[in-house]
């Protein structure tokens, strides 16, 4: 089997079953749950990835990856709206892209932190680095913090939604635009073309 074509596969496989991974828990998901939602036979799917534990490895190292190229993508530019429009642009992109990692990347970045739920240093801090927050910091801004999980919840909500209705292209800038929103980055409104328009 060619090289792009196996990882293509690969890839398939990874994103279905982080998306089983995050609904019903790694214990709770069966590698023939991953296989039936693939279409492989679970000897199939064990000559790709040969047990559960290098499925879920795999799955996890995938999602850092992900997290990591969204990081990198607004890293060298400054705090502020740019930052945080293109934090959104690349974090939409990667959710439209990869459904099954939404759930697992974005899931315990919508939960607000308990003090150990999560571990630090997990795929999701990347979410909460891209926008310059930290909820485990005694002296963040609580309104800064609302309004990021605000922002990514939306964005997870929005980009399955937006899959699952095949509408990726037509929806992705009004995600964005909602996202940005939520941030406290409102477009400005058109000026009426028509005087009357105005007093409406």
């Amino acid at each position: 089997m060619a090289r792009p074509f196996r990882q293509q596969i690969d890839e398939g496989i990874l994103d279905r079953a982080a998306g089983l991974f995050a609904r019903r828990g790694y214990a709770k998901t069966s590698l023939q749950d991953v296989a039936d939602a693939v279409g492989l036979s679970k000897a199939g799917l064990l000559h790709h990835f040969p047990s559960k534990d290098a499925l879920h490895e795999a799955v996890l190292a995938h999602a850092d990856a992900l997290g990591r190229r969204v990081l990198e993508a607004v890293r060298p530019l400054p705090a502020g709206p740019a930052r945080d429009r293109r934090a959104i642009e690349v974090l939409v992109d990667v959710a439209l892209g990869h459904p099954g990692f939404v759930a697992m990347l974005l899931a315990p970045v919508t939960e607000l932190p308990d003090g150990g739920a999560h571990e630090p240093g997990g795929p999701e801090t990347a979410v909460f680095e891209c926008f310059g927050v930290d909820p485990h910091a005694e002296d963040a801004d609580p309104e800064r913090l609302v309004r990021v999980l605000g922002a990514v919840a939306a964005l997870a909500v929005l980009t399955l939604a937006a899959h699952e209705a095949d509408q990726t292209s037509a929806w992705r800038p009004l995600v964005v635009a909602t996202c940005l929103d939520a941030l406290g980055h409102r477009r400005p409104r058109a000026v009426p073309s028509h005087p009357h328009q105005a007093e409406a």
